[in-house]
């Protein structure tokens, strides 16, 4: 009986370390991962939200004024054709 128990316990102590090789791996893969994921957006030259958020404000506010010079250019227009 002792034997069997001690093919057991060798099993276990086999398969926990087996187990334990197993995360390593996963967790070494899951690190070269993020890091190629890192090195791919650095190379992207991606811009942050917030500088996103910054151009996409003063894109509006120029937009805004566009339109009202727009509006000020057809008002002076339509004086010059009535006078």
């Amino acid at each position: 009986m002792q034997t069997q128990s001690s093919v057991f316990d060798d099993l276990a102590k086999l398969l926990t370390g087996a187990m334990g090789m197993a995360q390593g791996a996963g967790d070494e893969a899951k690190s070269f991962m993020r890091a190629q994921a890192d090195r791919f957006v650095a190379e992207m030259d991606l811009v942050s939200r917030d500088e996103f958020e910054v151009v996409k404000e003063l894109a509006a506010a120029a937009r805004a004024e566009a339109d009202e010079l727009k509006a000020r250019v057809a008002a002076l227009e339509a004086k010059l054709a009535q006078g």
